[in-house]
């Protein structure tokens, strides 16, 4: 599998899925996690998660994790490798993260890496 996603993120991701079709500002269908890269930030790359509706059945690949399906375009996958998507929520640090092994090195906030 070239990615994995924790189960607490799973959790995370079917709590805002949740909340946000319960309050009206996300549609009642399906909704995937969409991980893809995108060139920007101070060392060329940057991992980006989203919550979509759509799979583009040409360019995507879908996979399941704990209950959670998420979509990812075939070109992000050659950067994703090995990747692992958690979210924390501790005090000093709270959100989600992406740790990716194929990134060659990363910038000094963590926010961009390059290959």
């Amino acid at each position: 599998m070239a990615i994995d996603l924790t189960e607490k993120a799973a959790t995370k991701v079917r709590e805002i899925i949740s909340e946000g079709q319960s309050n009206g500002t996300l549609p009642q269908d399906k909704m995937y996690l969409r991980l893809r890269v995108v060139g920007g930030g101070c060392s060329g790359f940057q991992h980006k998660l989203d919550l979509d509706p759509e799979v583009k059945e040409k360019v995507d690949e879908v996979f399941e994790f704990h209950g959670v399906p998420v979509v990812i375009d075939k070109k992000s996958l050659l950067y994703l490798s090995g990747a692992r998507v958690d979210y924390h929520d501790e005090m000093h640090r709270s959100g989600f993260s992406v740790s990716n092994p194929v990134a060659k090195s990363t910038c000094g906030c963590g926010s961009s890496f390059s290959m």
